[in-house]
């Protein structure tokens, strides 16, 4: 890929800051969207959940990552958190893709990042691309946050939605609150242990986006997932086998209900997701196994 100029929103999350890295280290010119006033020619301002973005800012950009929203395992869902959940994401599509939509030579290429929580529970049934959206609050919302890519869709911009899968990192998300707890010896399986887990390195999210930025003709879903998803037991065992620490301490289901209400069936909930669209694209993982994941990241 030849040295572009390219809008990053989400810039300081896990996935967004490891985006901006490497990007970075290979000579592209980012453009981080804040919420403040920006600072020089490399911010530009806007604001997700009221759907504001400064159209202008975009012009010149090659490509227009969109990585921002609240997190979902940040606090527990009420009904406040939930609009926030939605708005963050819905909205600020909208307006990027209206804005991408605007611009008299938009970018040649939009990606919007999406989640595995498209397909909801899912068992033991193995689900990929085709596979339709589940029922509950986060399919639903998925399914909303995808649609409102539309308007750059309709513009003839080349656009791509990553449903991500459990980042394995230490800087965030559902593996930066499990590192602590496991090197502590304090980390143990979650409910019966039985329901999957569909992980991916930092690493193979950073590269796989990439990947989506830089193969043309990708467009549509890709699951950013490691091939072969594990189920929450064994994962707990690869901690402990990996951090050299015990895994004693289960969770009961009921204790994480009373916890974390709704949102513990995102983390009881199984979702064996398979990456079948990226694999056929060619993407290569480089750390395709749950051990590797982890020592990349501990």
């Amino acid at each position: 890929m030849q040295r572009s100029r390219i809008a990053v929103a989400g810039a300081s999350g896990l996935i967004g800051s490891a985006l901006v890295r490497s990007l970075t280290a290979d000579g592209h010119q980012v453009v981080r969207l804040v919420r403040r006033d920006p600072r020089g020619d490399d911010e530009v301002r806007w604001d997700a959940e009221a759907g504001r973005v400064d159209t202008a800012g975009l012009a010149g950009c090659d490509a227009v990552v969109n990585l921002a929203g609240a997190g979902v395992g940040s606090r527990r869902w009420t009904d406040g958190y939930k609009t926030r959940i939605h708005d963050s994401r819905v909205n600020g599509t909208t307006a990027l893709a209206k804005a991408v939509a605007s611009l008299d030579e938009p970018p040649r290429v939009f990606v919007n990042g999406s989640a595995m929580g498209y397909y909801g529970e899912t068992g033991d049934r193995i689900v990929d691309e085709d596979s339709p959206a589940g029922k509950g609050f986060l399919p639903e919302l998925c399914v909303e946050w995808e649609a409102a890519a539309a308007p750059a869709q309709e513009a003839g911009v080349r656009t791509a939605f990553t449903r991500t899968g459990l980042v394995v990192g230490r800087g965030g998300g559902a593996w930066g609150k499990l590192f602590p707890l496991f090197k502590a010896g304090l980390g143990g399986r979650m409910g019966d242990g039985r329901q999957y887990w569909s992980f991916i390195a930092l690493h193979d999210e950073v590269a796989a986006i990439r990947h989506l930025l830089e193969t043309d003709g990708l467009s549509g879903p890709f699951n950013l997932t490691a091939p072969e998803p594990l189920t929450n037991g064994e994962i707990t065992e690869a901690m402990g086998r990996v951090l050299h620490r015990p895994t004693l301490f289960a969770v009961p289901a009921p204790v994480l209900r009373t916890v974390l209400g709704e949102m513990a069936g995102d983390v009881l909930g199984s979702a064996r997701v398979r990456p079948t669209r990226l694999l056929e694209s060619g993407f290569t993982f480089a750390f395709p196994e749950i051990d590797g994941a982890i020592r990349a990241a501990a």
